[in-house]
C-alpha cells in the first residue's frame, strides 16, 4: 500500500512546489521559489523532438566537407551598447553590422545579441557538452537572416537563426579583452541592471579566424522557453580563456528572486536521431579502451608469445 501512496505524495508535493510560477533552471528551484523546472509545462515546444543543448559525441559525428571556414564580415567593428542582467543571464544587443555566411549556411545571417550561461564560481556550467565534458561557461552569438526585420520573424522560419557557441576554458592569467564586460559586471549584480558598455568589437570576445575552423553543426532550438526550434547551431571547438577570477565574476549577479545567478543552463536534451556534422577541422575523440587496444593490436601486443 504504501508503494501505492508514495508515488501520489510526492506527486502532490511537486504540483504544490511547482505552482504555476516562471520558468527557471534547475539551480533556483524550490518549494520557497514557486517556479517551473519542467520546462514542457510552461512551453509545450520545450518538449520538442529537436531540442538544445546536447551532448556532442565527437566519434558520432559525422565529417562533412561543406562545413568550411565561416566568413565573418565587421566582425572588428567597434560598437557602442549596452549590458544588461536580464534575470536569467548578461545579454548584450549588436548592431546588425556584423554578418556570417559561408560554412554551409543557407544565406547571410546579422548578430543581433549575444549572452552567457555559466556555473557557480567557475565550476561547470556550458550548455553544450563534448563527449560529457562540461566547460565552465559557454557564449552565444545570436544572428537571424539578413532579410529580417526582428527576431520574432526570423523564429517562424526554421532556418531563421544562426547561432554561434564558444565554450571557455579556465587560464593562469586574465584575458585583458574581457575587462569591458566583467568590470560592468559590478555594476549590474540586480536582475534587470542596465547600464552602457564601454566600446567593444564581437572579433576581441572570440577566438581568431585562424582557430575557429573547427566546429561542429546540427540544428537545434533556443535554450530558453519558448524554445523554438528554428536554430542552425555552430558550436566551435577552441576554447576561449578566462581567469577563474573572470569567470567568478560573473557569479555575483543576482536572479530576478534575488539569489545568486549560477547554474544558468539547461540539461542536456536528447538527441532524438539527429545528425551532428563536423568541420575537417575538428577533433574526433576515442575511448581510452578503444585506443589502448588499437595500440596493442599495433606493436602485437593482443597476441601470446
Amino acid at each position: 500500500m504504501l508503494q501505492l501512496i508514495l508515488p501520489v505524495l510526492l506527486s502532490s508535493l511537486w504540483a504544490a512546489c511547482a505552482g504555476s510560477g516562471d520558468w527557471c533552471y534547475q539551480s533556483q528551484f524550490s518549494c520557497t521559489h514557486q517556479c517551473n523546472e519542467k520546462w514542457d509545462h510552461a512551453n509545450q515546444d520545450c518538449g520538442g523532438s529537436k531540442q538544445s543543448p546536447i551532448n556532442i559525441v565527437t566519434r558520432k559525428t559525422i565529417k562533412d566537407e561543406r562545413l568550411t571556414p565561416l566568413k565573418f564580415s565587421n566582425y572588428q567593428q567597434i560598437f557602442k551598447s549596452s549590458i544588461k542582467n536580464n534575470g536569467h543571464s548578461v545579454q548584450v544587443g549588436v548592431p546588425h553590422l556584423s554578418t556570417i555566411s559561408g560554412g554551409d549556411l543557407p544565406t547571410t545571417y546579422k548578430a543581433v545579441q549575444f549572452h552567457l550561461h555559466w556555473g557557480n564560481k567557475g565550476g561547470p556550467g556550458s550548455e553544450h557538452t563534448i563527449d560529457g565534458e562540461q566547460y565552465p561557461m559557454e557564449l552565444h552569438i545570436v544572428h537571424m537572416k539578413a532579410d529580417y526585420a526582428d527576431l520574432t520573424t526570423a523564429l517562424r522560419d526554421r532556418e531563421g537563426v544562426a547561432v554561434l557557441g564558444f565554450f571557455y576554458e579556465v587560464s593562469n592569467s586574465a584575458n585583458r579583452k574581457y575587462d569591458p564586460i566583467i568590470t560592468s559586471l559590478q555594476s549590474i549584480k540586480a536582475a534587470n541592471g542596465n547600464m552602457s558598455l564601454p566600446s567593444i568589437s564581437l572579433a576581441q570576445l572570440i577566438p581568431s579566424e585562424q582557430n575557429m575552423t573547427s566546429y561542429f553543426r546540427y540544428k537545434g532550438s533556443l535554450t530558453t522557453p519558448g524554445c523554438t526550434e528554428a536554430v542552425i547551431w555552430t558550436v566551435f571547438e577552441n576554447p576561449i580563456p578566462l581567469s577563474m577570477d573572470q569567470l567568478k565574476a560573473f557569479s555575483e549577479l543576482k536572479f530576478s528572486d534575488g539569489n545568486p545567478l549560477v547554474g544558468n543552463f539547461r540539461p542536456i536534451q536528447p538527441l532524438n536521431g539527429r545528425k551532428v556534422f563536423r568541420s575537417s577541422g575538428a577533433v574526433v575523440l576515442v575511448s581510452s579502451a578503444l585506443l589502448l587496444a588499437t595500440l596493442a593490436a599495433a606493436l602485437g601486443l593482443s597476441q601470446p608469445n
